[in-house]
């Protein structure tokens, strides 16, 4: 199936690509790095599935959207979803997949890693609060 992820940074790539691989290579995944958005959702194409994170919009206009080009499942890529129009999806016909839980500790790793990161105000303003070596902290 084709799968168009969303919201993607490299860790995100690195990940998915190895879970698909391990998984026998069943999906065909088109990475994207813009939000899902109304004006983003054709960057779709032909995919058949969405993988969406917490900030993308999912909206009945961004899911009318999805639908018409034959999108009929969201993955989220986090366990809220409370950005995501479920009236919409059902009316749609769109299955709503997500995170059903975190680990217990992943706040605390957080939670030390932050500690430990300096500059982290600076890239949170600019929308990447996480560098590649960061990452490698975790």
């Amino acid at each position: 199936m084709k799968v168009a992820v969303f919201s993607t940074k490299p860790y995100d790539r690195d990940f998915l690509v190895t879970a698909n691989r391990e998984g026998g290579d069943r999906h065909e995944l088109l990475f994207l790095e813009p939000r899902l958005s109304f004006e983003t959702a054709p960057l779709a194409g032909d995919a058949k599935a969405v993988c969406a994170f917490v900030n993308d919009t999912l909206d009945r206009s961004v899911l009318e959207r999805l639908s018409h080009h034959g999108v009929g499942i969201v993955a989220l890529r986090s366990a809220g979803f409370n950005h995501v129009d479920l009236v919409a999806a059902h009316d749609l016909g769109i299955v709503i997949a997500r995170v059903p839980a975190y680990s217990p500790e992943a706040v605390a790793e957080h939670t030390v890693v932050k500690r430990r990161s300096k500059g982290t105000p600076d890239r949170r303003r600019r929308g990447t609060p996480f560098s590649d070596n960061m990452m490698l902290v975790c």
